[in-house]
């Protein structure tokens, strides 16, 4: 910049936050060394830094270099996966990547609050859960952070085709917001030519992630009288129903995410968490739909009773609304007591109460500022201080006069009256600091004033005792609600999933029947039992007959969009056993490489009535997708025909990724369309049709 200041010496200079919004000012050197910027609609701009060389790149097949992205605009998302307003904020980024596949390229930042969040393996997992498809950075030592001055998660900031960062913006935000940013800038960098937009594909975590019965399970609920257990498949976006024993009962849902209502079969949910249940109704949180849901057990229906399918954007307000015009923000956990169903609404950071009968929703308690305060429930205005305050309250229970907390981000238990006139409490953790409440956490064991949890998301009263999911210990804590004492009940510390010696990798929901507790072992896919009478042994329960929901049918569509059309010479080709081989070859440029991670796939479609099936490594109807199981730039298509129908034209489309030797975590995606005129003869020379295409880069 022609000035010796740093990064982030120059950004505390060029870039106030205004209301969350980053605003560039004035500098001597900022426009001369951005060049000629009398079009652009950004007037200023700040030169983005090398990347620290010594960070973990995840979801993508290598590490990055700003280098390898020149010519695309690169959104930096800095999170870290506890926090409820990255999460909020993964959908829009979603959104944006869908919008802009080939001139927008997302990079997520991970830069951890939590200790345990530093471990790439447990970044890797919320990758998956979170369902990201972009390029995320391991930055366990705030490297990145620091180098970008970030003071808060989430933060965004957005750096231009050149390598400079021209907007940003600290706090949550909207796909409109960035949208309007971007239809500023891609019609500027086109104009100048600066803009690739050639696609890219990075390799993806879910490209190998195998299915499982479970995944991800968020909460269980037990109803032992019952003698039922519902489990929250959340990653499957669907509850499953089994007797305490393990045997499947029943499903509810048909695993795509979604919001819509009806029978089990067709209904749809998206991430769902918390349950209560009273007879055959259950009440479930579906978090990411931002609602509250019913489920008729009897007549296997489902249907929304609160909240309206998007995240609560509003003012916040005190009082109560009509439940099918409130909008919600991230609701997690439920219980119920008496006539009222009680809400953890996490992203609001506080508890709401509905009236079952459907005449009224709204805050119960919490003045929305995210800590841990004990004090009067409900403040006249929001935000008021003297009042309590929670911090993404995870997880709910009670013993009938109480209404327990899991409050996560405090790594605190609360407790809630149901007398109104009564004040939050803190069982255990961290509202007698007089600072860093939100960032006092550990694994320690002992009274009150000693213990300390890291991120608990689940809790359940049984018998006298709290146990507590202490998430992100990997343990499971029995509590002293009247003393606050707190002792580790089963689980090393270390992640793992073994029965003997017990371990967990951070287990979220908890519940209890029967002398048992069980548990969403949430990493591992799994439902734990401890057995609180025969010496707290632990056990995995079994599933039988339980399978990961069906993919959609796959399209049979032919649709290459952009590919490079080759037309193939006419040819007359014999049938070999019953078949012709297609031999693909793809000439790359030099330095370049087929990526053997990405999902490579071919499809055939005939202009006769030809091949009645198709596929070199899978067997697959003529006109489906097929997907190489070991791509390569030389592969053969082995073809069956029908000696009576043949085939009159072939068409041959391939898309395929490709990355230059080195630099394997980022790829360019390439498609092809080979037209290839045959004729069947049984006195053709050859079973065999080349099909060539020289990849330009």
């Amino acid at each position: 910049m022609g000035s010796s200041r740093s990064w982030a010496a120059t950004v505390a200079v060029l870039v106030c936050v205004v209301a969350g919004v980053w605003l560039a000012t004035p500098s001597e050197s900022f426009v001369a060394e951005g060049g000629n910027m009398s079009e652009a609609p950004f007037q200023q701009r700040v030169k983005v830094p090398p990347l620290p060389p010594d960070v973990a790149w995840l979801n993508t097949a290598g590490p990055l270099q700003l280098s390898d992205l020149r010519g695309k605009l690169v959104l930096f998302d800095f999170w870290t996966y506890c926090c409820i307003n990255c999460m909020h904020i993964l959908p829009e980024l979603a959104r944006l990547e869908e919008a802009y596949p080939d001139t927008l390229v997302v990079i997520g930042v991970h830069s951890a609050k939590f200790e345990t969040e530093k471990d790439t393996q447990n970044i890797t997992e919320a990758i998956l859960r979170y369902k990201i498809k972009h390029p995320v950075i391991n930055d366990a030592d705030h490297a990145v952070w620091d180098r970008f001055s970030v003071r808060a998660w989430p933060t965004v900031v957005l750096m231009d085709p050149e390598g400079y960062a021209i907007w940003g913006h600290s706090g949550e935000i909207t796909f409109d917001q960035v949208d309007a940013v971007l239809k500023q800038a891609i019609p500027y960098y086109r104009k100048q030519k600066l803009l690739d937009e050639s696609p890219l594909k990075f390799d993806s975590l879910a490209d190998r992630a195998g299915a499982s019965p479970l995944s991800f399970p968020g909460k269980v609920l037990a109803d032992e009288a019952g003698d039922r257990l519902f489990i929250a498949d959340s990653n499957h976006n669907r509850i499953v129903v089994t007797r305490l024993d393990g045997t499947l009962v029943d499903v509810v849902g048909s695993g795509e995410p979604g919001r819509a209502d009806g029978a089990f079969s067709d209904a749809q949910f998206n991430d769902p968490q918390g349950m209560a249940v009273q007879g055959d109704t259950l009440y479930v949180a579906d978090n990411r739909n931002h609602m509250i849901r019913k489920v008729d057990l009897a007549a296997k229906t489902v249907s929304t009773i609160a909240g309206l399918g998007h995240q609560s954007r509003d003012r916040p307000f005190v009082g109560m609304r009509d439940p099918q015009r409130t909008a919600l923000a991230s609701p997690w956990a439920l219980w119920i007591q008496d006539d009222d169903l009680y809400i953890a609404m996490a992203g609001r950071h506080q508890i709401w109460k509905m009236r079952r009968d459907g005449r009224g929703i709204g805050p119960y308690a919490g003045n929305l500022r995210e800590d841990i305060v004990d004090g009067p429930l409900l403040p006249k205005q929001p935000y008021e201080l003297g009042y309590a305050s929670f911090a993404q309250p995870s997880g709910l229970a009670s013993d009938g006069t109480w209404l327990y907390v899991a409050d996560s981000e405090g790594s605190s238990i609360r407790a809630v009256p149901f007398k109104p006139r009564m004040e939050v409490k803190t069982v255990v953790g961290t509202s007698r600091l007089r600072e860093a409440r939100l960032f006092t956490f550990g694994d320690v064991d002992g009274p009150r004033d000693r213990a300390r949890l890291q991120h608990p998301l689940g809790v359940v009263f049984c018998e006298g005792r709290l146990y507590v999911a202490d998430t992100y210990n990997n343990k499971i804590k029995v509590v002293d609600p009247e003393t606050g004492n707190t002792q580790t009940l089963a689980g090393t510390g270390e992640p793992g999933r073994s029965d003997e010696p017990p371990r967990f990798d951070e287990p979220a929901g908890i519940t209890a029947a029967a002398g048992k507790l069980f548990v969403a072992d949430t990493n591992n896919h799994r439902v734990r039992v401890v057995d609180l009478r025969a010496g707290n042994k632990v056990s995995t329960l079994a599933i039988a007959g339980l399978q990961s929901p069906k993919p959609p049918a796959a399209k049979a569509t032919f649709d290459f969009p952009g590919a490079a059309e080759e037309r193939v010479e006419p040819a007359s080709v014999r049938a070999e056993k019953g078949q012709i081989r297609l031999q693909v070859g793809l000439e790359l440029p030099s330095g370049h490489k087929i990526n053997r991670l990405a999902p490579m796939s071919y499809q055939v479609e005939s202009g006769g009535s030809g091949p009645a099936d198709s596929g070199a490594v899978r067997r697959s109807s003529l006109g489906e997708r097929v997907r190489l199981d070991e791509p390569a730039a030389q592969f053969e298509i082995a073809l069956p025909v029908d000696a009576d129908s043949p085939p009159r034209t072939l068409r041959v489309g391939l898309t395929y990724y490709y990355c230059r030797e080195g630099a394997e975590g980022l790829c360019k995606v390439g498609s092809v369309v080979w037209t290839v005129p045959i004729e069947l003869s049984p006195d053709a020379g050859t079973d065999v049709i080349p099909l060539r295409h020289r990849v330009r880069s």
